[in-house]
């Protein structure tokens, strides 16, 4: 976490007044929502800057409703979506607020006319029925030709075996192979990369079971190992020498297995948890 840069330093001004000192409007401007419910989730911008990929300075700028450095209309209501669904808020208010703060939705690109497409289409031409036909000529003659090659062959070759006295013999048809019916159980992946886990090391896995969350690991020397969106369903693993740091940007979604081991910690939906695990986690599994 960077240094002043903790959500307590940016709690919204008091008295609904801003920084100059003028009353804001009834309902707050977009930056304001996003800033307000990045704080109540416990989140620094460094942390959103990291799940969304958004530079710091882009974040800062649009808590603030600057939006020029987002480049454009289209791309500030993607990074406004992206930053809405990183603090748990849903994005379309804040889109219909930018959308009437700016002019509107801005408008599709339109389509290239019917004409231009025709104008540049190639010119059909016939077929070349002269080079077909010579085509044609060379591949009857290389057959004909090709036939009476591999008759030949056959022919010295039935000579030779009637010389020799030797009869051909039918080939026996192949054994059919066994099958084998016992189907292999297969175990549960999750259990298989528990199970593997070495005494050595500290393995840490992730399990989104009920929805997505952010997540963040680093090891024993700050090295980031993810950084990202985890969907329902998926899961990671983590390995390190000694230790393995993690945020967890909804904890209640996930399940943890440390070290071959169920953690059973009741993570509440949204929270977001620093975890740290080592070798000799968990006491208790």
């Amino acid at each position: 976490m960077s240094i002043g840069n903790s959500p307590e330093d940016e709690r919204p001004f008091e008295d609904g007044r801003s920084s100059d000192g003028h009353e804001e409007e009834a309902r707050p401007s977009v930056g304001r929502t996003l800033q307000q419910a990045r704080i109540a989730a416990g989140l620094t911008v460094d942390d959103v800057s990291s799940a969304t990929r958004v530079r710091i300075a882009i974040v800062h700028a649009i808590e603030a409703d600057d939006f020029t450095p987002c480049g454009g209309d289209v791309y500030a209501r993607g990074h406004i979506r992206t930053l809405a669904r990183a603090v748990h808020i849903d994005p379309a208010p804040l889109l219909a607020r930018y959308d009437d703060d700016h002019g509107g939705r801005p408008a599709p690109t339109p389509a290239a006319p019917l004409f231009e497409a025709e104008r540049i289409r190639p010119e059909r031409r016939g077929p070349n029925w002269t080079a077909a036909m010579v085509a044609a000529i060379v591949a009857v003659v290389g057959f004909v030709g090709f036939t009476a090659f591999k008759g030949g062959d056959s022919d010295s070759d039935a000579a030779s075996q009637v010389t020799q006295g030797a009869t051909p013999s039918a080939g026996k048809p192949a054994a059919p192979k066994p099958s084998n019916t016992t189907a292999t159980p297969k175990s549960d992946p999750s259990d298989s990369a528990i199970a593997a886990a070495p005494q050595d090391k500290v393995t840490v896995q992730v399990s989104a079971v009920d929805g997505r969350s952010w997540i963040s690991a680093k090891d024993h020397n700050g090295r980031m190992l993810f950084d990202g969106l985890l969907k329902k369903g998926e899961s990671k693993t983590f390995q390190d020498s000694s230790k393995v740091n993690l945020i967890l940007g909804d904890a209640g979604v996930i399940q943890l297995y440390v070290n071959g081991k169920k953690i059973e910690d009741d993570f509440q939906p949204g929270a977001v948890e620093r975890l740290t695990y080592t070798k000799g986690d968990p006491e208790v599994g």
